[in-house]
C-alpha cells in the first residue's frame, strides 16, 4: 500500500478538518495529510510495546472499617506508585461491573448514532466543549485520530445542556450517576496522596476550590489503514489535577513513557485508570510524577474511552505545598492560575508546559 503524501510544506498547510475521523474510517481512505505525524519528538508510532506492570490500588482498603496495618500497606503501594509512574489501576471503586459496562454502552450508541445527529452538538473550531476533532490553535498542528464529544459537568451550574446528547435516552442519567461516583473515587484519592506523605488530608483538595473541574471527554479511536504514521491522542502530560478513565473493555492502546521507553497501559475491564496531571505535579512540588502518555490505533478493531478530568476552579491559584518545600527540595513551580488552558495551547505548540512554570 502506497504511503500517504506528506506535504513539502507542512506549515503552510490550511487544509480544512474532516467533519469527523469516523467518516474517513468508514470509507477506508487512508489519513489525509493533517493527521500525519512528522518530527515527533518523542519517537515513532509504535503500537506494540510490552505491558507495563502498573500497580492496581485498592481503594476501599482507605476506608475506615479496614486495618492500620493494610491501610499503610496500601498507602505505601500509592506512594510509590505516584512517585515511579504518575498512575496506577483503580479496584475496589465500588462500581458495579454492570454499571460500567453501562457507561461504555450509552457512549458506544452515541458514536453509533448519524452524523448530523452528532454535530447538533458540535463544537466551535477553538472550543473545549461539544462534538468533534481538536481544537485548534495553530496550522502546524497536527490533528489525532480520534472523535470527542466533551461536556462541563461540574460547577453543575456551568453546564451547557446543549451540548449534551439526547439520544441514547439514558446518557444524561447515566453519566450524572457515573459523574457523582468518579468524584467520590478522586476525593478518596486525594486524601489518601496527602496522608501518603504525612500531610494534613485536605492539603490538596483545598487547592482545587469549592468550585473546581470535572469535564467528561467520551472519545471514539475508529480503525486506520495507517495506525503507523498517526496518533489516536498525540504524546503529552495532562492540565489536569486528576484523570480517571474507563478504558474501552477490550481494545488496547493507551500507553505512557517510562525511562525513555513507551510501554503499553493493560486492559483491565472494570478497574479505572488512573493518571495524575501537572497541577498535581506542581502542588505536590515534584515529588508525584505526572506521566507524559499517548493513545495509537489499529487497523481491525475501533475503540472507545471514557476520561474524567478533574481541575482546580481556573480562578483560583495552585502552588506547591508548603511542607513539601524544604533545603533538601526547593520550590520547583511558580503559582499559576488556569494552568489547564496553558497545557493544551503548549502541547498543540509543541511545548512542555511544566516548564514554562518552572522557577
Amino acid at each position: 500500500m502506497a504511503e500517504t503524501a506528506i506535504p513539502s510544506n507542512p506549515e503552510k498547510m490550511t487544509l480544512s478538518p474532516p467533519r469527523s475521523v469516523q467518516e474517513i474510517s468508514i470509507n477506508g481512505g487512508d489519513p489525509p495529510p493533517q493527521f500525519i505525524v512528522r518530527d515527533n519528538p518523542y519517537g515513532p508510532v509504535d503500537t506494540s510495546p510490552r505491558l507495563a506492570s502498573l500497580p492496581n490500588i485498592d481503594i476501599s482498603l482507605f476506608s475506615l472499617q479496614s486495618s492500620i496495618e493494610e491501610t499503610e500497606k496500601e498507602l505505601d503501594k500509592l506512594r510509590s506508585a505516584l512517585s515511579s509512574w504518575g498512575c496506577f489501576q483503580v479496584i475496589g471503586h465500588g462500581m458495579s461491573f454492570q454499571f460500567l459496562d453501562k457507561v461504555r454502552e450509552v457512549i458506544i450508541k452515541f458514536f453509533e448514532l448519524p452524523i448530523e445527529e452528532k454535530q447538533r452538538h458540535g463544537k466551535a473550531a477553538v472550543a473545549k466543549e461539544g462534538y468533534g476533532l481538536d481544537s485548534l490553535v495553530t496550522e502546524k498542528q497536527v490533528l489525532d485520530w480520534s472523535d470527542r464529544l466533551s461536556v462541563l459537568i461540574y460547577p453543575e451550574d456551568q453546564r451547557d445542556l446543549k451540548l449534551w446528547p439526547e439520544k441514547p435516552q439514558d446518557f444524561r442519567e447515566t453519566i450524572e450517576e457515573y459523574a457523582m461516583n468518579i468524584d467520590s473515587v478522586v476525593s478518596i484519592l486525594f486524601k489518601a496522596m496527602a496522608k501518603s506523605l504525612k500531610l494534613e488530608e485536605s492539603s490538596f483538595s483545598k487547592q482545587f476550590g469549592d468550585r473546581s473541574v470535572m469535564q467528561g471527554r467520551f472519545i471514539l479511536y475508529p480503525t486506520c489503514t495507517r495506525p503507523d504514521q498517526v496518533f489516536g491522542v498525540k504524546p503529552h502530560s495532562d492540565g489536569s489535577g486528576v484523570t480517571v478513565l474507563l478504558q474501552d473493555k477490550e481494545v488496547q492502546g493507551l500507553q505512557i513513557l517510562k525511562e525513555d521507553q513507551w510501554l503499553t497501559v493493560p486492559v483491565i475491564p472494570h478497574a479505572l485508570f488512573v493518571n495524575l496531571g501537572d497541577q498535581m505535579q506542581i502542588m505536590s512540588n515534584g515529588v508525584f510524577k505526572s506521566p507524559f502518555h499517548r493513545v495509537v490505533t489499529n487497523r481491525e478493531r475501533e475503540k472507545i474511552t471514557v476520561a474524567m478530568f478533574k481541575r482546580p476552579d481556573p480562578e483560583k491559584e495552585i502552588e506547591p505545598v508548603d511542607q513539601l518545600v524544604d533545603e533538601k527540595r526547593p520550590r520547583l513551580y511558580k503559582k499559576v492560575k488556569n494552568y489547564a488552558a496553558l497545557n493544551y495551547e503548549c502541547f498543540q505548540k509543541g511545548l512542555v508546559p511544566l516548564d514554562t512554570v518552572k522557577i
